[in-house]
């Protein structure tokens, strides 16, 4: 016997003993079915004799032959119609795997197996996502939501302060106007405008609030004074004097203030107010004699008014940049 078919270990679950035969009309048992199954994988594993006798007319019976030989050399005595059924089986390829074809069944499949591959980035990923939606919705969407929810009270309640600490019936009425744009805003659901109308309103109720005296500058290496030609009266002078607004203590705050040549309102330190010839010449001898302005007080800002009250004639505006 050639080494292509020396014979092969008994399989473990193959018994030694003759087999008995099935009943005809019984169903076929488990120990047939294993010996038909071990009669393929004996062809399979003996490629060169299926290869040979598969080619010939008598191919089954000399298979069949030829598989008796091989059995009989284990000790193991099967009947021909097992032979035959496994002859058969391999011609069939009824014991071969055939993978299931494409689906969503097998896609759902292949992608469980390879979960240890995409499992823990995509874990990653949906963490971040989730810290990400959690982040934006508790400290952007919900504190936004909560501030929308209160913008009209807090309107209705600073227009009630700034009206409280306003002297000037004419500051009562900016007010109210401030609050119905703020409320006409609020029912359109326009939210930038509300916004807008209500960073107006605590605006105007913290200018009523300040009380500062305007003082001249007059420090060493800063501007204390200066004139500008108008641009429709090229022979006129403008005179400024560049004040600051101190509060009691000396602290110098910020204010708002109207530039007369751009016509918008700025937040600053210092300005310089417009002032007459007369009273800029008294400061300019004053400073050019001593170095130092004496009578530095060039107004005042009460509470409960808008803008400050001037001790001297200020016959324009000021203006923020020179």
């Amino acid at each position: 016997m050639s080494e292509a078919e020396a014979p092969v270990k008994t399989p473990a679950t193959v018994p030694a003993a003759p087999v008995a035969l099935a009943t005809p009309g019984q169903p076929e048992k488990l120990d047939d079915v294993l010996l038909a199954m071990d009669v393929v994988d004996t062809l399979r594993h003996r490629e060169r004799v299926v290869d040979q006798e598969l080619d010939a007319e008598t191919r089954e019976t000399q298979l069949i032959a030829r598989l008796k030989e091989i059995y009989t050399a284990q000790g193991i005595n099967v009947p021909d119609r097992i032979l035959k059924d496994g002859v058969k089986a391999l011609e069939e390829q009824r014991f071969v795997y055939k993978p299931p074809t494409s689906g969503v069944g097998v896609k759902l499949a292949r992608l469980y197996v390879s979960r240890s591959h995409w499992l823990p980035q995509s874990l990653g990923i949906g963490g971040a996502l989730v810290v990400a939606v959690a982040g934006w919705f508790f400290f952007w969407a919900m504190p936004q939501a909560n501030e929308w929810k209160r913008l009209p009270a807090e309107l209705t309640q600073l227009s009630a302060k700034a009206q409280a600490l306003a002297v000037d019936p004419a500051v009562d009425q900016k007010i109210l106007a401030i609050e119905h744009a703020g409320e006409a805003a609020i029912d359109a659901n326009d939210r930038g405008e509300a916004k807008s109308e209500l960073k107006a309103m605590q605006d105007i109720y913290a200018q009523l609030g300040e009380e500062y005296s305007v003082r001249i500058v007059s420090r060493p290496g800063e501007d204390t004074g200066f004139y500008r030609i108008p641009d429709n009266n090229p022979v006129g002078r403008n005179y400024y004097l560049v004040v600051e607004p101190v509060a009691a203590g000396g602290k110098v705050l910020t204010v708002p203030v109207e530039n007369e040549e751009t016509q918008k309102i700025e937040r600053t330190s210092k300005w310089a107010q417009r002032v007459t010839k007369n009273e800029f010449d008294k400061v300019a001898a004053e400073k050019a004699k001593t170095q130092i302005v004496q009578n530095d007080i060039l107004g005042y800002k009460s509470r409960g008014e808008l803008q400050p009250k001037y001790d001297v004639e200020t016959p324009g505006g000021a203006i923020t940049k020179w």
